[in-house]
This record gives C-alpha cells, structure tokens and sequence, in this order.
C-alpha cells in the first residue's frame, strides 16, 4: 500500500471497525502469504492455502481500497 493509504488508515481505523477489520485481515494474510511462500516446497494443500489466501486479501484490499477512496474524497 502506498504511505497516503496507510495514513488514512491510521487515522481511521480507531472510529471504523470495519477499516479496522478488513487491515488487520490483510496484515494477517501477508504474514500467512510470506510464512508459506519462504517455503522451498509446498504441498498440494499449501499450494490451495496460497490461493486462497491471495483471493481472500485481494477482495479485502479492493474492499479496503473503497473504504479509502470514500475517506479521501471527504478530506479534498
């Protein structure tokens, strides 16, 4: 995420619990992404885990990435 994202999401988050939600998810899926991606193999069901890791932290980032576009357009 860019550095004026991540500063619309610190500033909103305390009052959005769904900002609040849908960043930690997406903190979490990286960390779960990196732990299996440092991986020298993966078996067939971390290779499924991966993929839907990756779905699930796109579809929250686009969700993100509304939430934020609604907060930027307030601040202009």
């Amino acid at each position: 995420m860019e550095q004026h994202e991540l500063r619309l999401v610190e500033k909103y988050a305390a009052q959005d619990t769904e900002l609040k939600a849908l960043w930690e998810d997406h903190v979490l899926f990286e960390k779960q992404l990196a732990k299996l991606e440092s991986k020298a193999y993966l078996t067939p069901v971390e290779e499924k885990t991966v993929k839907e890791l990756k779905k699930q932290k796109l579809d929250g980032k686009t969700r993100l990435l509304s939430m934020l576009e609604r907060y930027r357009a307030t601040e202009v």
